[in-house]
């Protein structure tokens, strides 16, 4: 055994049978300020991991007794993470296979050179912390640079392109694992939402004044912009809608869908308000603003104050839609709250397949909301927004949604995958008084009697000039924006420590109103 009592920059251990034959290695290492264990049999290796933390592990293949091979089993049930360099005299195809199966980060031929092995312990120490540091100082060069851009956006789609640079630097820093700019990039992310909600407030209620090709595409373009085109060509498609998913989610699973699916399009369409399931959906599925289903199709429709489900009527809804437009459409339609209900929908998918149109609605990213506000538990596991996704991820790598895009990439299929509305993290309390018929919705109230400052919300007080229904004659909808939500002044206090730092929805930010649409074929295709 070699000192190992100094303190230096990274610790190696190295396994050999022939390990005095690599001394020369061994003190070129350590003058280069490395820390060496040595051992010259897989089973003393197998204690010193077990014993010490390691950096970088050097393990000869052919060893006699456990070969290089059974010891890297072995280490990586101890040990999964610690970065392994296979050393071998031996190429040949089938042990290069199963090593590199059993995730070795690099291999060596022998006889191996100083440079060699430095360059192995570089890459496997150092390049997280040169990605680290190299991320982070890109940011840092373009914080000015997305500061002047989001001074000078003008249109929607400025603000797409805004936001998508948000993102992009939001999951780069967080894959870095340097918190140094997160305050930063958060500061940002808050004075672009809020110069977004002045946006919004002036060109919202304009946009029904203009045509479809003037303004942003709303949820009630998605099947005549989206899917009709796919259906008029002969395509079968499936319509995925998984509930409340942000387009920093959508970026976080695109990795894992993209081995199944090709990704033809990547828009961004533009929630309606209030940006919540009981307007958004139903509008997605009826291809009308909410004030239009409550005019046609009164049935169809629940007001906030009343009880009962308010998106009990979608799948009828989408038959009005493909009515109203005088098309002939086979189509399953089918919503799934509990992973068996995803189970199901494969089971049987041989059937549901012989559709023209699958439309599958997907619960799990807003149950997961619901639940982080509800359960201690749940807001302990997605305690910011890095966490949050990982949740999101580890639903999906886990669901029955991705076995079914692997099921449906064996066939031909176009796939478009979106939501209604996305959800943002709510940390500033407004003071608000409404009456008991008052909505209960936290990001924004509809009521007859509400008393607020105007100052502080996004107020529409005739309702149908946003295509929103009115329960009464006086009916006014208020919003927040950014991360503000509403509190009561009873029980203030306790308020709004409940639901501070939770993810909500119904407002106005880019989060909850920037929502992505993506158009897939599968490989069959």
């Amino acid at each position: 055994m070699l000192d190992n009592n100094k303190t230096k920059d990274a610790n190696i251990l190295w396994v050999d049978d022939e390990i005095d034959l690599l001394k020369i290695h061994i003190l070129f290492l350590e003058e280069k300020g490395y820390n060496v264990v040595t051992s010259n049999n897989g089973l003393e290796a197998i204690e010193l991991v077990k014993l010490q933390n390691f950096d970088v592990i050097f393990l000869d293949e052919n060893m006699p007794g456990m070969n290089g091979l059974e010891v890297l089993s072995k280490i990586k049930e101890l040990n999964p993470n610690i970065p392994i360099v296979m050393v071998t005299k031996n190429e040949e195809e089938d042990i290069m296979d199963e090593a590199i199966g059993s995730k070795i980060a690099d291999y060596l031929i022998k006889p191996v050179n100083p440079k060699q092995i430095l360059l192995a312990i570089k890459k496997n120490t150092e390049n997280k912390r040169l990605i680290n540091e190299k991320t982070t100082s890109k940011y840092q060069n373009e914080f000015v640079k997305l500061g002047i851009q989001i001074n000078e956006t003008r249109t929607f789609e400025d603000w797409i392109e805004v936001y998508k640079k948000l993102v992009y630097w939001e999951l780069e820093l967080a894959k870095s694992q340097d918190n140094t700019m997160d305050e930063v990039l958060a500061l940002q992310k808050y004075e672009a939402n809020g110069s977004f909600a002045k946006f919004i407030k002036q060109n919202y209620l304009g946009w029904f004044k203009k045509s479809e090709e003037e303004r942003p595409k709303f949820q009630t373009d998605l099947f005549k912009k989206n899917v009709f085109p796919l259906l008029d060509n002969g395509d079968k498609v499936m319509l995925i809608v998984i509930d409340n998913l942000r387009f920093d989610q959508w970026k976080t699973l695109q990795p894992i869908i993209r081995e199944y699916l090709n990704l033809e399009k990547e828009e961004v369409m533009c929630s309606i308000l209030p940006t919540a399931t009981q307007y958004a959906r139903n509008a997605m599925f009826s291809g009308l603003m909410p004030a239009q289903i409550e005019q046609m199709f009164p049935n169809l429709w629940s007001y906030d104050d009343e009880e009962g489900g308010k998106n009990e009527h979608e799948e009828e809804l989408l038959a009005t839609l493909f009515e109203r437009y005088r098309r002939k459409v086979d189509f399953h339609f089918e919503k799934v709250f509990q992973n068996r209900q995803g189970q199901k929908i494969l089971d049987n998918f041989k059937n549901i397949s012989n559709n023209q149109l699958i439309v599958i609605v997907y619960n799990f990213v807003d149950m997961l909301s619901h639940a982080r506000t509800e359960m201690q538990m749940i807001r302990e596991l997605a305690q910011d927004e890095a966490a949050y996704r990982s949740l999101t991820l580890t639903w999906f790598e886990h669901s029955a949604l991705l076995d079914l895009i692997k099921e449906i990439s064996n066939q031909k299929f176009k796939v478009i995958i979106t939501t209604d509305h996305g959800a943002v993290r709510i940390q500033e309390p407004i003071k608000v008084i409404g009456d008991r018929f008052t909505t209960t919705n936290l990001r924004y109230k509809q009521g007859k009697n509400l008393n607020y400052n105007p100052k502080e919300v996004f107020e529409i007080t005739k309702p149908e000039l946003a295509g929103l229904p009115s329960s009464n004659l006086s009916s006014t909808y208020i919003f927040t924006t950014n991360k503000d939500f509403f509190a009561y002044p009873n029980n203030y206090n306790h308020y709004v420590k409940y639901y501070k730092d939770t993810f909500q929805h119904g407002g106005i930010s880019l989060e909850e109103m920037l929502i992505p649409i993506l158009t897939f074929s599968t490989k069959k295709q």
